[in-house]
């Protein structure tokens, strides 16, 4: 239920958003999104009850947020809409201390013999408890011409009171408004705890201007500014570090909970926390496109792409309510025919469903969820752009990765070494490793990764070959290393150096790419999940055999030497043969974003990594990792799987305890008690289900 006031952000473009205070209803947030989208002036409109929100595009923003709070106000006649120019006025909610003063009344009336003062006592404890209901379920009565659960609540009171069942509306009224507080209450901690995994904004910017500094709001640098970050601060934006070196945080952007060490002309990214000395930065991007505000507005937009399950159960939700109410009246209208029961007992039947005709505990649990399940990905560094695909990637069958970038670094190192004439591996390496000290070609400095203390001072006459290789002398050895063409081989092997010495071939030198870590092991537990996965590369047979054969990808599924329209060509008839059966699932592709941009679109889900804050890698995918790491896939893997179980649970108890509420009430044995935990009672505890979610470790369990 919508109380009390909302708060207006407004965006001076065309996309709007308006904060809501106090949303506490899913079922409500449905109602004004459905009034919302028959308004002409206002398109793509999106009532968020995870995030407390609004979002719309209109032309004339003026006139649209005119129309909202019109809407809102002949919808939930005690919303408020707060212009930003304006201060919210924030009630103190007296709503705890009319209960206690109210139910206290009647706890006195207990004790009361004289009959007179004991109505009196009676009366005055339901003007008080039902005052609220009354008031709000009145108001929507009269401006919209429909009844809410207010309305039936205080039906259900009221009519106790007449036929005798005092303490049993004393209990129900009661019962309902602590629920309702708890549920408020609950909800406010479960957004609060998904804000906080999302803790990525910035209020102040300390701008450097020559030798002074001056705080002005993030949104007010500019590309080129210099800021200054102290120790324990968050980066307000994008850009490049202009000190020495620096170490960061990064775990709310990447998911990575270590220190990152970093250095001058690296790049930073807004939401990055300083753990070291003052670090200076020049900023070289926008506020609105630095990947904090970014990951932002991915994040609190997601739940907008709402996934089929939420669908269907706003469509459950919509007809629930009137279904109930009309098999309410054809209770208390039937049953004493079929049964021989009073009118006043079908009365109370009819009274016990109308207090668990309120669909709220089945329309709250799955947009919830899933806000859930999102909030809790972007504290693993994982961005899910709709609910959709967090509830989709649970239903991948095949997953095709790119090598490049994705399963591999994309630098080499040295695989294997073959040797002549008895030279020993060590002598090669010896060699190799003088020889290429005095090169900063790639290859170089990958063979040369985590060596040191290598003895040069017997290397002399070093030069290096444009496309070919590396010439230098070691005492009275004239060495080469190259290609096959530099070292005179006739030969040709595809990643292969070799090395001659005075003329004579003495190694070949395998290079092979890196694999990145982790890869292997994620493949491996993609594997234990049930799905098959697959490998496209553009490199040589050779090259992709020996990599899928080291991470664990069958040769059979391995496809190499592809130009990226093979790529787009095999997997759009895996996802046309994944189509036309049942069981092979949903087909997913990773990739690093940007070169393989037409593929990632293809996929049913479309997967991105390794390209922290590229504004083409979120465009691009569906799921962007934000960490060079495989394993992020299966946590996501496990994230929806998580979240769908939820779900399934919340809705099953939901449901399940208003039907069995329902069978035993048409039996004649439930009473208003167990109506009032069926409606109230279930919403609750599904809210606290929900936060599972959060504590959860990406786990199948």
């Amino acid at each position: 239920m919508l109380k009390k006031f909302m708060r207006l952000e407004v965006n001076i473009s065309m996309n709007c958003k308006i904060g809501i205070e106090n949303l506490d209803c899913a079922n409500c947030a449905r109602k004004i999104e459905e009034e919302l989208k028959k308004e002409k002036v206002l398109t793509d409109v999106s009532v968020n009850f995870s995030t407390s929100s609004i979002t719309f595009k209109s032309s004339d923003q003026e006139k649209a947020i005119k129309r909202i709070s019109e809407v809102v106000k002949k919808v939930e006649p005690d919303a408020q809409l707060i212009l930003s120019s304006e201060k919210a006025k924030v009630k103190k909610d007296y709503d705890i201390y009319r209960l206690i003063i109210g139910f206290a009344l009647y706890l006195i009336s207990i004790v009361i013999n004289d009959p007179l003062i004991k109505e009196i006592l009676i009366i005055l404890a339901y003007l008080i408890l039902l005052y609220r209901v009354f008031l709000v379920s009145m108001k929507m009565l009269i401006r919209q011409k429909t009844i809410n659960e207010n309305f039936l609540i205080f039906i259900s009171a009221l009519g106790a009171y007449f036929i005798d069942k005092k303490m049993e509306g004393i209990m129900v009224i009661t019962l309902y408004e602590i629920g309702k507080l708890l549920e408020k209450r609950a909800i406010n901690n479960t957004r609060k705890s998904i804000k906080g995994l999302m803790d990525l904004q910035v209020e102040v910017a300390h701008k450097v201007i020559g030798d002074k500094i001056v705080d002005i709001s993030p949104s007010k640098l500019e590309i080129d500014d210099t800021i200054m970050v102290k120790k324990g601060e968050k980066v307000p934006n994008d850009g490049i570090l202009l000190s020495p070196d620096a170490r960061f945080y990064t775990a709310a952007i990447t998911g990575e909970s270590n220190v990152q060490h970093l250095k001058k002309d690296e790049r930073i990214l807004s939401g990055f926390i300083n753990e070291g000395e003052v670090a200076l930065i020049k900023v070289d991007c926008k506020y609105e496109n630095s990947t904090a505000k970014r990951v932002l507005d991915l994040v609190e937009n997601a739940t907008n792409r709402k996934a089929k399950t939420e669908t269907y159960v706003n469509r459950l939700a919509k007809i629930y309510t009137p279904a109930v109410f009309v098999l309410a009246i054809l209770v208390f209208l039937l049953m004493p025919l079929i049964t021989g029961s009073t009118y006043q007992e079908s009365f109370y039947q009819a009274l016990v469903l109308l207090v668990i005709s309120c669909p709220c505990s089945i329309a709250i649990s799955v947009p919830l969820s899933y806000f859930t399940g999102i909030g809790k990905a972007s504290k693993e560094g994982i961005l899910i752009k709709g609910s959709d695909y967090l509830d989709g990637f649970k239903d991948i069958k095949q997953i095709v990765f790119d090598k490049t970038g994705t399963i591999t670094t994309g630098k080499f190192q040295i695989g294997s070494i073959k040797t002549y004439d008895n030279y020993t591996t060590s002598e090669v390496l010896n060699l190799l490793y003088k020889g290429e000290s005095f090169s900063n070609h790639p290859i170089a400095k990958a063979i040369l990764k985590n060596k040191k203390d290598i003895d040069t001072s017997d290397v002399k006459n070093f030069k290096e070959h444009a496309g070919l290789g590396l010439s230098f002398e070691v005492g009275k050895d004239k060495i080469k290393v190259g290609n096959a063409k530099f070292c005179n081989v006739n030969d040709y092997k595809e990643n292969v150096l070799y090395m001659t010495i005075n003329g004579g071939l003495k190694a070949e030198i395998s290079l092979i790419d890196e694999i990145k870590q982790g890869s292997k092991e994620a493949i491996a537990e993609l594997k234990k999940r049930g799905i098959k996965v697959k490998m496209f590369t553009g490199d040589k047979k050779e090259m992709a055999d020996a990599i899928a054969k080291e991470v664990g990808i069958a040769i059979e599924d391995t496809e190499a030497a592809m130009l990226p329209e093979d790529k787009y060509q095999q997997l759009d008839e895996l996802i046309k043969e994944s189509k036309a059966s049942n069981t092979l699932g949903k087909v997913a592709f990773a990739g690093d974003g940007i070169n393989d941009a037409p593929v990632l679109a293809l996929a049913d889900i479309g997967i991105s990594m390794g390209e922290v804050g590229q504004a083409s890698a979120m465009e691009a995918s569906d799921v962007i990792i934000m960490q060079d790491n495989l394993k992020k896939i299966v946590t996501t893997y496990d994230i929806s799987l998580k979240t769908r179980r939820i779900i399934k649970q919340n809705l099953i108890f939901a449901i399940g305890t208003k039907v069995i509420i329902l069978i035993l009430n048409l039996l004649g044995i439930s009473n208003m008690w167990e109506a009032v935990f069926a409606d109230v009672g279930t919403t609750l505890l599904t809210i606290l289900n929900t936060t599972r979610i959060l504590r959860s470790k990406g786990d199948r369990k």
